[in-house]
């Protein structure tokens, strides 16, 4: 079936814009809300000595009886946030509503905070690092106090996480060394270029076979660093998305206008996960 897209004027300028949302990030009448509850973990082992807070958004047609699927996100309040840019928690009502994602019941993380370093943000620690710890907190110590309260699928195709700047790398490398686990990925914005050691992706991608996860990649023309050798956001984007197609992927790459802001990204959330689910 050909799509006919309506022709929109490129703006003048790549750096100042900013993109409004569509209708799915409004509250829409009609639409029954779902029930967001916070959380407080504060006895990790995985990272010692953090405390944070994460919220389960549960869709009001959620069924016990049914398994649902799950979506975490990254850097859990903002991406949360009902007048933030984002939006997810409204995001997930319209699309269920309209049947276009499953039941997902949506897990908003936030980054550990070290409360004995003045309460200084474990995020990067958290977030960039190419390593299982991360994904194995999230497998051994959030989820399971989620499956204990609700029914949630272990079908690795109902899993999707999904996250922006570093969050976004972190969801990437959470499905990548997991794939058992997460087959759906969202990153915005993603800090590949902030990876320690450097970023991995391109030259993994073409040395491993690929695996089973599909991804939804958005980046910005004046990201970080964009007209820089070193440290460019954008340039890592890029890479990524290249050593995805020549992998051979299910995947796809959306490239806007603006600086490091989640608002395109989060104007992109709809789309974007209606596409990893389609």
């Amino acid at each position: 079936m050909t799509v006919e897209v309506p022709y929109l004027p490129l703006p003048p300028s790549q750096s100042n814009i900013r993109y409004l949302h569509g209708p799915d990030s409004t509250v829409q009448r009609g639409v029954p809300a779902g029930q967001a509850l916070e959380f407080e973990w504060n006895s990790s082992t995985r990272y010692p000595g953090t405390s944070r807070k994460f919220w389960v958004h549960v869709p009001a047609q959620y069924d016990p009886a049914v398994p649902a699927a799950l979506m975490v996100f990254q850097d859990g309040r903002l991406y949360l946030d009902p007048e933030g840019d984002v939006r997810g928690g409204i995001v997930l009502d319209n699309l269920i509503h309209q049947g276009h994602i499953p039941v997902t019941i949506g897990l908003f993380v936030d980054p550990g905070v070290v409360a004995d370093t003045g309460n200084s943000k474990n995020r990067n620690v958290e977030y960039d690092a190419f390593d299982d710890r991360y994904v194995t907190f999230l497998l051994t110590e959030v989820i399971p106090q989620v499956a204990e309260r609700y029914s949630i699928s272990e079908d690795p195709e109902s899993w999707g996480i999904c996250g922006g700047s570093s969050g976004g790398n972190c969801a990437f490398t959470a499905a990548w060394l997991r794939p058992d686990k997460f087959r759906r990925v969202v990153g915005f914005l993603s800090s590949f270029a902030q990876m320690p050691g450097g970023n991995p992706y391109p030259r993994l991608l073409a040395a491993s076979p690929p695996k089973p996860i599909r991804i939804f990649l958005q980046a910005g023309h004046r990201d970080l660093n964009w007209n820089r050798p070193h440290h460019n956001w954008l340039a890592n984007n890029l890479r990524v998305a290249a050593a995805l197609a020549e992998a051979g992927y299910d995947f796809r790459f959306v490239q806007g206008d603006g600086g490091h802001s989640p608002n395109h990204g989060g104007v992109l959330l709809p789309d974007a996960l209606r596409w990893i689910y389609s």
